[in-house]
């Protein structure tokens, strides 16, 4: 991690008043490089019933409209966790703003919509970093030391991953994520998000060749996704596929499996603990005796949560490019686009009946 800057905290505004702001707000006060500055909505009272129900403290500014925040010179970025559909619209007026962005994901509701908030970005030199928080987890630091060591792992011939939550009757009648209009992705751009993002991240971020839904994606009335699972493939042999699913009992885990080891993680996307992580890891098994050497557990503490050591990060960017005028780092948008982009293509085939769709040259 790297070094925070005692500079002034970056303010943060918060555009929107979703149930995931609530525990970013907690973690943009519990990041020590940067303060609540601002709330949006698109009503005055709903943002005031937002503000009191989380503990904004006085100083924290009111907004009636989106439109208002964009304009508040004392807010350097904007968290904004607005239905996917309106990220297009918002991302790039928050940009053109100079506003800096943390973007929750999924991060629009295909890449053409992102490259245009990308292009806002760069033309406006502004951070954008998409909402994944595991990736700022100090155990996700000691996950790629052990995937990416030749002795322990060796080379990686298969990962899978899977998120899945069992919604109620309500969340299938009312929840924003089963509606085609405001999150038409549904689970896949949900939860599949980091199943994706975790498949990415095992083979360093390199897309694959080859992408195909498999069979019996779940679909509600209106055609939104509610469960689905993929295949990818590499050219040079290595294998994924991912599983989401609003319908099933809640699973996160990764299981990668190299020529010398296997690592598991079973709540890669919310730690059973605040404090700590674990993850497990196996190396030289024998073809006879398979378990000559037994799975070892690994646990990595945290003094901030994972949430909490994404807003400290973003902020670390933009503190960089507000007071030692760096450029804003590319690596965050690029993972972002490279996740949006096997979204894209998961999406494809499930509408052309699991068809394989080639990522070549996108």
């Amino acid at each position: 991690m790297a070094t925070v800057t005692t500079d002034t905290p970056i303010r943060i505004g918060v555009m929107g008043c979703a149930e995931i702001a609530r525990e970013v707000s907690r973690a943009i006060h519990l990041a020590p490089n940067a303060t609540l500055a601002a709330v949006a909505s698109r009503s005055l009272e709903k943002a005031k019933t937002f503000a009191t129900a989380n503990g904004y403290q006085q100083s924290v500014k009111i907004h009636g409209s989106y439109e208002s925040i964009l304009e508040d010179s004392e807010v350097d970025a904007l968290y904004i966790p607005l239905p996917t559909s309106l990220h297009v619209e918002w991302a790039i007026r928050a940009a053109e703003s100079g506003k800096h962005i943390l973007l929750e994901k999924p991060v629009a509701m295909n890449v053409a919509e992102f490259d245009k908030i990308v292009a806002a970005c760069e033309k406006n030199g502004v951070q954008i970093m998409d909402g994944t928080m595991w990736a700022h987890h100090p155990r996700t630091d000691k996950l790629k030391e052990f995937l990416f060591d030749s002795d322990r792992f060796g080379q990686l011939k298969n990962i899978h991953s899977s998120f899945s939550l069992a919604g109620d009757e309500d969340f299938f009648k009312n929840d924003i994520r089963v509606n085609p209009n405001l999150d038409g992705l549904g689970a896949l751009g949900d939860l599949g998000w980091y199943a994706i993002r975790a498949a990415l991240f095992a083979n360093n971020f390199q897309l694959p060749k080859i992408v195909a839904a498999s069979p019996g994606t779940v679909l509600n009335e209106s055609g939104v996704i509610l469960s689905c699972g993929a295949s990818l493939s590499w050219e040079d042999g290595r294998t994924a596929s991912i599983y989401c699913s609003f319908l099933a009992n809640v699973a996160m885990e990764i299981t990668a499996v190299g020529t010398k080891g296997t690592l598991c993680v079973q709540d890669f996307v919310i730690p059973f603990e605040e404090t700590q992580a674990s993850f497990t890891t196996c190396m030289k098994s024998g073809f006879n005796d398979p378990w000559v050497s037994r799975p070892r557990e690994h646990t990595v503490k945290t003094e901030i949560p994972q949430e909490a050591c994404m807003v400290r990060e973003f902020a670390r960017l933009v503190g960089e490019i507000k007071n030692k005028g760096a450029e804003p780092d590319g690596f965050w948008p690029n993972i972002s686009r490279k996740t949006q982009l096997v979204v894209d293509a998961i999406k494809e085939s499930v509408d052309k009946n699991c068809q394989q769709i080639s990522l070549s040259g996108r």
